[in-house]
């Protein structure tokens, strides 16, 4: 096998590193991610301030404050682990498919191109990426709704009253996370005009080059 470089200096080749680069991106973002929720309860159990890390895949439970005059306490649940662990295999599967056809792409391109079975058979993978990119990062958005509503500081003062202190970290990296995930999307469904020019629908619907008479 000789390594062929040409495909990358086409449209299909510079996009699919594209996809890898940013499909890597996306899932790391969020399986790394996580928020600190910081409550102080000055005479609950517990009696100092305490620090919950929450993180993937956000399936949580956690009874974090409770004043034992009255009984009162304030509980964060949460369970979106579904939609984090969707989003996440999303971007692990399109970059193991990104390694497959960037190295069918420089090694293997001749047979790619006198199979009419490859080429289809990468257009049709490349429209189920497009959509799961499209449903993961939109049940991801979402999720993140969720968690900024349960980790909302305001809910915690209107669920416990006696919470004087709490706080959050922010979500700043699962927002960059759900904009490189739609933006996943794009670059997928963009490549489709691509690899469709590779595919005998496109080449047969051409026709024969014609000749103009003089």
């Amino acid at each position: 096998m000789n390594l062929n470089l040409t495909p990358f200096q086409e449209p299909r080749g510079v996009m699919r590193v594209l996809q890898l680069v940013f499909a890597v991106c996306a899932f790391t973002t969020v399986a790394n991610f996580s928020v600190d929720y910081t409550i102080d309860c000055q005479d609950f159990v517990p009696q100092k301030a305490k620090v919950y890390t929450i993180d993937y895949p956000f399936r949580f439970y956690e009874n974090v404050c409770r004043r034992m005059s009255n009984n009162e306490s304030l509980a964060i649940t949460a369970d979106v682990s579904t939609d984090a662990q969707f989003y996440v295999a999303t971007g692990v599967l399109s970059m193991l498919y990104g390694l497959f056809i960037i190295f069918v792409y420089a090694f293997l391109d001749e047979l790619y191109k006198s199979k009419n079975e490859i080429p289809l058979a990468d257009f049709m993978l490349t429209t189920i990426f497009a959509v799961l990119w499209l449903s993961s990062s939109a049940a991801m958005a979402n999720s993140t709704t969720a968690l900024k509503n349960v980790l909302d500081p305001e809910y915690a003062r209107e669920m416990c009253r006696h919470c004087p202190v709490v706080s959050n970290s922010g979500f700043n990296g699962l927002h960059s996370s759900l904009l490189i995930g739609f933006l996943n999307f794009f670059l997928w469904a963009s490549d489709l005009w691509f690899v469709y020019k590779e595919t005998y629908w496109f080449q047969t619907r051409q026709g024969p080059s014609q000749t103009p008479i003089s």
